[in-house]
């Protein structure tokens, strides 16, 4: 009896029934050999997937990623998590000063304080849509430079060992 060299099933004729394999005429009783797949030669996460992930929950997880050990090595991902720090920072003191605005202008008037609540609203929504694209961007390995974080991420990501255009340590 014969068996796939593709899937092991046992086969009868020239083709096997389950993958449809061209089935090598051998000896009868042919070995079954499984298919080799190629190891994973590097364990843990893609450079793209940590680059992503460091802006999932802000300035924690930059600087998880600049504490974890293969990762920090890497200058995307140390570019990426220092920006997702100062990225959020930055959303933190624009919403405290948007907040103490609005409670000022509450003060005055509540149209004045419901103006400033809505713009409150669209800041967030505007902090949340560049969180999402800086996610998706660092995903598909694209380097987006903020303005104004941007190269102070670079200046803080460029300290260490440099990497060629592949990713591994020169």
């Amino acid at each position: 009896m014969a068996f796939c060299s593709n899937c092991g099933a046992q086969v009868e004729g020239q083709f096997c029934q389950k993958c449809g394999k061209a089935v090598a005429a051998s000896a009868p009783g042919g070995a079954y050999t499984p298919p080799s797949y190629p190891a994973n030669t590097q364990p843990g996460l893609s450079i793209n997937a940590a680059s992503a992930l460091c802006y999932l929950f802000g300035f924690i997880t930059g600087i998880v990623f600049l504490v974890l050990s293969p990762y920090n090595q890497d200058r995307r991902v140390r570019f990426h998590a220092f920006q997702s720090i100062f990225l959020n920072v930055g959303v933190i003191v624009v919403h405290i000063g948007i907040t103490i605005l609005s409670l000022m202008f509450h003060a005055v008037s509540f149209s004045l304080g419901l103006l400033m609540s809505s713009l409150h609203l669209l800041v967030s929504l505007g902090f949340f849509l560049v969180w999402l694209y800086m996610m998706w961007k660092s995903y598909e390995g694209e380097k987006i430079v903020l303005p104004i974080i941007g190269p102070l991420a670079e200046s803080q990501a460029g300290q260490g060992p440099p990497i060629d255009t592949i990713g591994r340590a020169a």
